[in-house]
């Protein structure tokens, strides 16, 4: 036996302590009082019968003491938390992985597949022997612990209880390689996986993930179903027509049985479409719809079983997507007046553009609005609240400092992945003579001479910005297609209205959303309602959703009635649109490391092996015994 608790020598001198306390309590009740009294012969017969009695009542007393001694005892070995030795060394070390992914939430087991991995959970948790400790993790498009390592029954089964099923895929990967950094250095370890075995492999981006000592453990849920899913839904602008766009959805039969679904299509909250489908087993069946109408700004596509059908996974029934709005974009030229800069802006029809003098624009700073601010030759003092691009900077209020002029640069070398210079060719363009950029540390460097850049994007003050650094006419770029290609990807890459318009992301990634606002963080509300903080960073919130739906983004900042560059505020939507996830069939056999995962043993449900519980227990009923005699006056 060892004591895992208290030391002996502590407990010993907690027990003498208390033992001297009690035993002087005991002495200070034997104290009798002298009281005089008269004597008689009826005295002395009484006197008689209690020398009788005298060796009894010593013997009860005793008895008394030694019951007190006998709980303080129990009491103080129960502080020391006494163990057998076998069972303190093989306690074991557990990371149990709650598969948290859409495909827990199918209702194919009662109440759903994460409802029955709990309950399997719950199982082990009450079968833990003493010296186990546990430690539960969410697994879903990321890993969350829900608490420490811990073997407190309760605790555990409370931080259970927080766990809830996403709209995303389970990370397998990372989830393995968390499980075994939390177990390293330690003994008896072990890695359960509850889930339904919708996996994927265990290896990533840096290799195949090592499970080293631990062993790995696997307890299955769930049965082979019935399901059809949403498995792509997205909205495309026409590249040369931005007024029109096409949608397309792909519905999936993800079973093994013919399945028959009715499929809405709401626009704005309406309903814009319905069609009935058949699909055989394992069918894709896509559609297109070229120009749709009645909506306007969302489209939401849901499905459902009808007749004999069934689908028994709801995740998977909705999509969201957000139209491409329908609107001509403000541009404000500030210019002297330049020819090729105007006839650039007119290849596109959905440009609203106004042409200003620099005086008049140094008139009216304060009133002039325009989502995208192009300076030509000429620098404002004061930054613009808007997107602008810079042709030739000059002066302090350029966004990048212009340093030594250059004598015939040329584009040495292009950042040709950049979307401000897709599909142009720079490298024969012949320039007279330009002005070497400085860029900052956040700056990005689209195009440099060998002397140094003369193209260069940024950000300040939450707005983008691009600059050029010489005059396109002392060069032959105007006199190329490439001109007005820079000039329009600009404005587009600004305003994230080119042809890979993102109309939904997908759930489990980390959404960066395009957010106008000076402050560093904006406020989210979720599809569910609930309202997060997240950051803005370059001109773009950051947060990795895990819910379908649609979300709304508004910044500190945001004007009440404001629209374009300047409101603030920003719509997007998300959805799972996951094949795999969407196949319901479960995986009887996990593999991880060329290790087979064994099912769980050694859980005893209902036995606890600690022995300071029954030694509590003990105390319990020496303290009711001693209660009975006292009243009964049997120790006393």
């Amino acid at each position: 036996m060892i004591l895992a608790g208290l030391p002996l020598l502590q407990l010993l001198a907690i027990l003498g302590g208390a033992g001297a306390f009690a035993t002087a309590l005991y002495i200070l009740k034997l104290r009798r009082r002298a009281v005089a009294v008269p004597f008689s012969k009826l005295w002395e017969r009484i006197l008689r019968d209690k020398e009788a009695t005298s060796l009894f009542s010593k013997l009860k007393r005793l008895l008394s003491l030694l019951l007190q001694l006998a709980l303080l005892a129990l009491l103080a070995l129960s502080l020391g938390d006494p163990r057998a030795a076998a069972t303190l060394i093989k306690g074991r070390n557990l990371v149990v992985l709650v598969d948290a992914s859409a495909s827990m939430q199918a209702t194919d087991v009662a109440p759903t597949r994460l409802g029955a991995a709990k309950a399997e959970i719950k199982k082990l948790i009450r079968g833990l022997g003493g010296s186990d400790r546990m430690l539960i993790a969410q697994m879903d498009a990321t890993v969350t612990p829900t608490g420490p390592m811990s073997g407190d029954t309760s605790e555990l089964e409370r931080a259970l209880d927080q766990i809830r099923a996403t709209d995303t895929r389970a990370d397998f990967p990372r989830a393995l390689r968390f499980a075994t950094d939390a177990l390293r250095g330690v003994e008896n370890a072990e890695i359960v996986v509850v889930s339904d075995g919708a996996l994927g492999p265990a290896s990533d981006a840096t290799g195949p993930v090592r499970l080293g000592d631990a062993k790995l453990s696997y307890i299955p849920v769930g049965k082979a179903s019935r399901n059809v899913a949403i498995t792509a839904f997205s909205v495309r602008r026409y590249p040369l027509d931005k007024s029109r766009y096409e949608v397309m959805l792909e519905v999936t039969n993800t079973g093994a049985d013919v399945e028959e679904i009715e499929m809405k299509l709401l626009g704005d909250g309406q309903l814009v479409d319905l069609t009935k489908l058949r699909l055989q087993p394992g069918e894709r069946l896509p559609r297109f719809y070229p120009n749709l109408s009645g909506a306007s700004r969302t489209l939401e596509a849901r499905i459902q079983p009808i007749e004999t059908s069934k689908d028994e996974l709801p995740a998977d029934n909705r999509a969201y997507a957000l139209l491409p709005e329908r609107r001509r974009a403000k541009i404000l030229v500030v210019s002297a007046g330049n020819t090729y800069l105007e006839a650039a802006l007119l290849l596109d029809e959905y440009l609203d553009v106004t042409l200003m003098s620099p005086r008049d624009y140094l008139s009216k700073a304060g009133e002039v609005k325009g989502e995208v601010i192009i300076f030509d030759g000429v620098t404002p003092a004061t930054p613009p609240r808007a997107h602008a691009i810079y042709l030739d900077p000059r002066g302090p209020g350029s966004p990048v400092k212009v340093d030594a002029e250059l004598k015939g640069p040329a584009f040495d070398r292009i950042e040709r992945k950049h979307p401000i210079v897709r599909w142009t060719a720079l490298d024969d363009v012949n320039i007279a003579r330009g002005h070497k950029l400085v860029p900052e540390a956040n700056d990005k460097v689209v195009g440099a001479s060998d002397a140094g850049p003369i193209l260069v994007t940024g950000a300040r003050g939450g707005f983008k910005f691009v600059a050029l650094g010489f005059d396109i006419r002392e060069s032959d770029l105007p006199l190329r297609v490439a001109w007005p290609l820079v000039l329009l990807n600009s404005i587009n890459f600004f305003l994230d209205e080119d042809a890979n318009y993102i109309s939904s992301f997908r759930t489990g990634e980390v959404f960066r959303v395009p957010l106008v606002t000076e402050s560093g963080r904006a406020e989210l509300q979720l599809p569910d309602s609930r309202k997060e903080l997240v950051p803005v960073f370059e001109g773009r919130a950051v947060y990795s959703g895990a819910q379908a739906g649609f979300y709304e983004l508004t910044a500190p900042d945001a004007k009440v009635g404001a629209t374009g560059a300047e409101a603030g505020k920003a719509s997007f939507a998300a959805n799972l649109l996951d094949r795999d996830e969407s196949t319901l069939v479960p995986t009887a056999d996990l593999v991880v490391d060329g290790q087979k995962a064994s099912a769980v043993e050694g859980f005893t449900v209902g036995v606890r092996r600690e022995v300071w519980i029954y030694l509590l227990i003990a105390a319990v009923i020496l303290t009711s015994i001693e209660w009975a005699t006292y009243h009964r006056r049997l120790t006393v």
